[in-house]
């Protein structure tokens, strides 16, 4: 079959004849319609390999190179022996995160901090840009009827948005700043919408993502190049801050805004992977009893979720 691989630094390559993957006990096989691609897939191309194994991964076994592709959807044409629900013909969007549940988070129930981290589409021979793949039953969740497939490509990274809104302290939140415009900053952006958040302010320094992020509902878009971010929102919120912000930009100035952009006692949420590790203004935190947090990818349950709220109309994607 088909697939595209990853090779190392700006080496990746579509090859012909890969060995097309067997469908075995308790896995499904996909035929994948749409690909999503991820600012991660680009930065292992431009600056890799970080996630993809040089060495045996410790969950797959495998190493580069690898088949690319981990936000994609496709219809199921095979399953193997001891199904539950899957069968053929559904239409699913992959949840891609592999986990071997014997660490302390894996344990506890938080199989998105995991100590061993890996990927449909980064750890192995597995991933959506080829003609087929193969993956556990559990990561294949269908799709209601209808549901478009290329709109199942973006569930992935919508899905990230959800969790990070869950984890974003925005209970009686009125005013939240978005730090970045690229997808994962817009789906944030979607998520707070359908949400019911009052006032949301994207700053970002690329025109065209200003303009989509004025159409897809902030309230005020900021560039950061020639406006002082911070002082307008103290200005639009009496000179107290954001309740709550979410670091989408990946980079120090970016993190610094979100910091000194809320009030005391509001929150920040970094989603961003850092190429380099950033610095943070410790003394300003404590001061102001300010929280800083994180969130990774997704948990159970956020995948089905975050379909059924794309479905039901809650979110614009609709």
């Amino acid at each position: 079959m088909r697939a595209v691989r990853y090779h190392g630094t700006r080496d990746i390559r579509v090859e012909g004849e890969v060995e097309e993957p067997v469908c075995g006990v308790g896995e499904v096989k996909i035929r994948p319609a749409f690909v999503g691609i991820c600012g991660s897939d680009i930065h292992e191309y431009l600056h890799g390999p970080a996630t993809v194994p040089c060495t045996p991964h410790p969950i797959t076994g495998e190493q580069m190179s690898v088949t690319l592709g981990h936000e994609f959807s496709g219809t199921i044409i095979e399953i193997g022996e001891g199904m539950t629900k899957a069968k053929v013909g559904d239409r699913v969007a992959v949840k891609p995160n592999l986990f071997d549940g014997g660490c302390a988070a894996c344990l506890g129930g938080w199989v998105n901090c995991r100590k061993n981290f890996g990927f449909v589409g980064f750890s192995g021979d597995a991933g959506g840009l080829s003609d087929y793949v193969v993956v556990k039953e559990k990561q294949a969740i269908r799709l209601p009827e209808g549901f478009p497939l290329n709109l199942g490509a973006l569930v992935e990274p919508l899905t990230v948005a959800w969790h990070v809104v869950n984890h974003g302290s925005i209970q009686d939140a009125r005013t939240a700043l978005v730090v970045g415009a690229g997808p994962i900053g817009l789906a944030v952006l979607l998520v707070l919408k359908a949400r019911g958040m009052e006032s949301m302010v994207v700053t970002e320094i690329s025109p065209e993502r200003r303009e989509l992020a004025s159409t897809l509902g902030a309230t005020h878009v900021l560039d950061p190049q020639t406006e002082d971010v911070v002082t307008k929102v103290c200005a639009m919120t009496g000179d107290a801050g954001a309740d709550v912000a979410f670091e989408c930009s990946a980079v120090q100035a970016g993190l610094d805004t979100a910091v000194k952009g809320i009030r005391a006692r509001g929150t920040v949420t970094i989603v961003s992977l850092y190429g380099e590790k950033p610095v943070i203004d410790a003394l300003g935190v404590v001061l102001r009893e300010k929280h800083v947090a994180g969130a990774v990818i997704y948990e159970d349950g956020d995948f089905e979720a975050a379909i059924e709220a794309i479905w039901s109309g809650m979110s614009i994607s609709t």
